[in-house]
């Protein structure tokens, strides 16, 4: 039993002199967290991509803009911007992008592509057709996602939808005090 006894005020003794010993982050001997982390942080591009990959598009497009303000407005950060831009629905901005992307390097396809679908969703069908050829021309007919891109322009060129005008009239009827009913004759 001495021994259990010991090793007992021997834990109490070091845990009260633990409460002693100063803290320390790092190098410094300061209380406080440290500031900037030394070294070189990771790429805005492989950020961005990860955040686009998880849906957080916001986050993704200024991980891009401090990509592009660390390499430039190359073809990649304007094809990344341009992407993000669309998912986040803002299809002008996207298109002026990509199209400065596909001005940069008229071989890169990502930015073709996503033109294509950004023209697409601008109703500009006929013109999204054309950038999808071009963009599945430059793939050598490899990406199966540009292919379908261009099969669904052709086929929306093919058969157009147009919405007949219905000629209505309608008429007011009063149901009581202040009440209303609209009817429609067909």
């Amino acid at each position: 039993m001495p021994a259990t006894r010991r090793l007992i005020a021997l834990a109490c003794l070091s845990a009260a002199l633990a409460g002693c010993v100063p803290l320390s982050f790092g190098t410094s001997q300061s209380p406080y967290a440290p500031g900037y982390a030394d070294g070189d942080g990771v790429d805005g591009l492989i950020v961005g991509h990860r955040l686009m990959a998880a849906g957080e598009y916001d986050l993704a497009l200024k991980a891009y803009y401090r990509a592009m303000a660390e390499h430039g407005a190359t073809v990649d950060t304007l094809s990344a911007i341009g992407s993000a831009n669309l998912k986040l629905g803002r299809l002008g901005q996207a298109e002026q992008i990509l199209r400065r992307a596909t001005e940069k390097d008229a071989k890169f396809v990502p930015a073709w592509n996503n033109l294509g679908v950004v023209l697409m969703e601008e109703g500009k069908v006929a013109e999204a057709a054309r950038t999808f050829r071009i963009a599945y021309g430059l793939d050598n007919g490899e990406s199966d996602a540009i292919r379908e891109n261009l099969m669904r322009a052709l086929a929306k060129i093919d058969k157009p939808v147009y919405d007949s005008p219905q000629e209505q009239t309608f008429k007011l009827v009063r149901r009581g005090h202040g009440e209303y009913l609209l009817l429609t004759k067909h």
